[in-house]
């Protein structure tokens, strides 16, 4: 949901420090790298009950995969297979987080449960209505290596809440409840998307369900 606000108010920040690392011969695939280590490092700091240490990975993981893409297009190296790395690095780390949550915090168990479900439906509906729409040659979404529609929870919103979730460990269960609630309903927004594009000619745009928004950007540019 705010997804294309937060891109136009990190681009500028985030293009020029691509350009002093590319500048500096730092590799794009070493910045996808070392987020997902940094992300990785969160996912056992959760399960450890190591909340500050969680932020703080968690934080420069986010930090990481914003700086891949603009570094890869600094230094004229986009490429789709970046854009796949990123995001699959993306999803492991999400769902890593809330599987070491499910570790240090039994009482969270159910909602993280919940929350991994509605994680794998609304992946599920993305990935294929990702798939469709490139055969289809539909305009949907923005540009990014994989065709991305807006919903009620996108990369910001996961952004804040797992942020919420290592600030205040102690309200675990409404908080994951919560967003599993949200990722439910973002799901469904994206079914009734596809729906609509089968029912649509090849090429149309289905209507009433919002898009990623802002600008085209290129392969490795970060997705969430």
């Amino acid at each position: 949901m705010l997804d294309s606000r937060l891109r136009l108010l990190t681009a500028p920040a985030l293009e020029a420090a691509g350009r002093r690392l590319a500048r500096a011969g730092v590799a794009p695939a070493a910045l996808t790298a070392a987020g997902w280590a940094a992300g990785a490092g969160a996912c056992t700091a959760t399960a450890l009950r190591a909340w500050p240490a969680a932020l703080g990975l968690w934080l420069a993981n986010r930090l990481l995969d914003g700086l891949d893409g603009p570094t890869a297009r600094a230094a004229g190296r986009s490429t789709e297979a970046g854009g796949f790395l990123d995001i699959v690095a993306d999803f492991s780390i999400y769902a890593g987080v809330i599987l070491g949550l499910a570790i240090a915090l039994p009482a969270a168990r159910l909602a993280c449960v919940a929350l991994l479900t509605a994680y794998y439906i609304s992946g599920t509906a993305f990935l294929a209505l990702s798939s469709l729409a490139e055969r289809r040659r539909a305009r949907l979404g923005d540009e990014r290596s994989l065709r991305f529609v807006g919903g009620l929870a996108e990369g910001a919103e996961t952004m804040a809440v797992y942020v919420l979730l290592f600030l205040l460990p102690g309200d675990a269960v409404v908080i994951a409840w919560a967003f599993a609630a949200a990722v439910a309903i973002t799901a469904a927004q994206r079914v009734l998307l596809g729906v609509r594009l089968l029912r649509e000619p090849a090429g149309a745009k289905p209507t009433g369900i919002p898009d990623g928004g802002g600008t085209p950007v290129t392969p490795e540019q970060p997705a969430a």
